[in-house]
């Protein structure tokens, strides 16, 4: 019995042992600004010593940090603050900032700065004033909140939040990276393509792992032409480029980004190509309440419906995402009112309802908004062959005459291997450029035999072709063109 007690008691002794080692690791890692790792084990802390000021300062801080619980923060650095812990005012001051509470920011950030000390605080003095930069920009941002009318909003898993988007037909069609390209992982972006299908706007990641946006055209045999939408990432330094959608017109872009001057995840941005030098202008980050210190996503107007949408995390936990409907306005039209309380509401979309012009009625437009739009069944198209004036095939089960139908499968065939001699004909023109003199000479007999293979091809599928066609023209009982 004896035994078992002393074992008991070294397992407690133990366990002691490492969870002292553990919150001293915790705190190295704190200070090294590692506060997801830390994380876990200040947690752990605090919820056996609850009053612990220094604890409430560790843990706020750690939820500030990784993006966690504002309001959990907030409450265990009030604590840690009225013990004089420097630090909690200052992050009380960013929390604040980022909730739009200005003048109790400006509280926290005189009660932090009258704490420093003369000397041997000038990266406290540089933190403070990176703050008040955020603060600035975030004042100036929602002193000019936009007079939007938002007329509703849903709830969704990252995941499936194109279902919120009821984009009408001529708008073109949004869809998810994985589901329109083949890829080995899964791909957290969405695909824009044009009403007719013949271009597609992504984004996918480079070598570093940063989002590029993209466009590539409608081919025979799929998608090609790939090309960046902009060589030097649209300007923006750092982050990603996400999230495309192009305006009816062609040439405007709505798309996502967290550049290095984002005020909070991924910001909104329009801009516009110029044909003039095959390049888009430099973009200009929207306003509130489109951006928010929280992600902000996917940009998307109809114009056939006068209904526009944009994705935001605000308010939501890591694994669902708001869509906002919203009515676009022609020109940027600025909310009216002195109260910088009630703009910083408008700002954060806090009531859908303020934002709504009162006593209208929006059903309407909301059953605009959600209708779904009209799927077209498109008829199947192999190839499209031309008959006559009156006929034209898309499938070999157009043809009435088995002989005709025979034939231009010869050609489709033929075609296949002209095809792939092209192919390989720019191949050893190009090794013919960068060979030298001696390979020079074997090269070009090759090409010579090729070139030659490719004359008589061209003319076999002309013949098959001509065949095909009139033997149909015969089964038909029809004058020829």
């Amino acid at each position: 019995m004896k035994t078992i007690f002393t074992s008991i008691a070294l397992l407690f002794i133990s366990i002691v042992s490492l969870n002292a080692q553990t919150i001293d690791e915790a705190k190295q890692l704190y200070l090294a600004g590692e506060y997801a790792k830390a994380l876990p084990a200040i947690e752990a802390e605090y919820n056996a010593k609850p009053t612990d000021a220094s604890l409430n300062q560790w843990y706020g801080v750690c939820l500030f940090e990784t993006g966690g619980d504002l309001n959990k923060a907030e409450e265990c650095l009030l604590i840690a603050s009225k013990k004089r812990i420097r630090d909690s005012h200052l992050y009380l001051g960013r929390i604040y900032t980022q909730q739009y509470r200005f003048d109790e920011a400006d509280k926290s950030f005189a009660s932090f700065e009258k704490l420093l000390k003369k000397r041997g605080d000038d990266d406290a003095r540089e933190r403070l004033e990176q703050a008040k930069k955020v603060y600035s920009r975030l004042y100036r941002m929602v002193a000019n909140t936009e007079d939007v009318q938002i007329i509703d909003s849903i709830v969704l898993s990252k995941k499936d939040f194109l279902n919120a988007y009821m984009l009408s037909t001529s708008g073109g069609k949004l869809d998810y990276f994985n589901n329109v390209f083949n890829a080995n992982m899964y791909i957290p972006t969405t695909t824009y393509s044009n009403e007719k299908g013949t271009k597609i706007y992504y984004a996918q990641p480079n070598d570093n792992g940063h989002f590029r946006l993209f466009s590539m055209d409608r081919l025979l045999d799929g998608y090609g032409n790939e090309k960046p939408l902009s060589p030097n990432n649209f300007g923006l330094e750092g982050g990603n480029t996400n999230y495309p959608f192009i305006m009816l017109d062609g040439i405007t872009i709505y798309f996502a980004a967290n550049d290095n001057e984002s005020i909070g995840g991924y910001d909104l941005f329009v801009s516009r190509y110029n044909m003039n030098n095959d390049t888009y202008l430099t973009p200009e980050r929207m306003g509130m309440p489109f951006n928010s210190p929280a992600n902000d996503y996917l940009m998307v107007i109809d114009e056939e419906k006068g209904i526009g949408w944009f994705a935001s995390d605000r308010f939501q936990d890591k694994d669902h995402v708001c869509v906002y409907t919203f009515l676009p306005n022609d020109r940027v039209n600025i909310v009216e009112n002195e109260d910088m309380v009630y703009k910083a509401n408008r700002a954060m979309i806090t009531s859908i309802e303020a934002t709504q012009v009162d006593g209208y009625n929006y059903s309407k437009e909301l059953a605009i908004a959600r209708k779904k739009p009209t799927v077209k069944k498109e008829a199947i198209k192999d190839f499209e062959f031309v008959i006559n004036d009156k006929h034209t095939y898309y499938t070999l089960a157009d043809f009435k005459s088995s002989l005709a139908q025979e034939t231009y499968f010869k050609a489709m065939q033929t075609k296949k291997e002209l095809a792939t001699l092209n192919t390989e004909l720019e191949l050893m023109r190009l090794e013919y450029s960068k060979a030298d003199a001696g390979n020079k000479r074997l090269i070009a007999n090759d090409i010579l035999v090729n070139e030659k293979r490719q004359e008589q091809l061209s003319l076999e599928v002309n013949k098959l072709e001509l065949n095909a066609r009139n033997t149909e023209i015969q089964e038909l009982g029809e004058a020829s063109f």
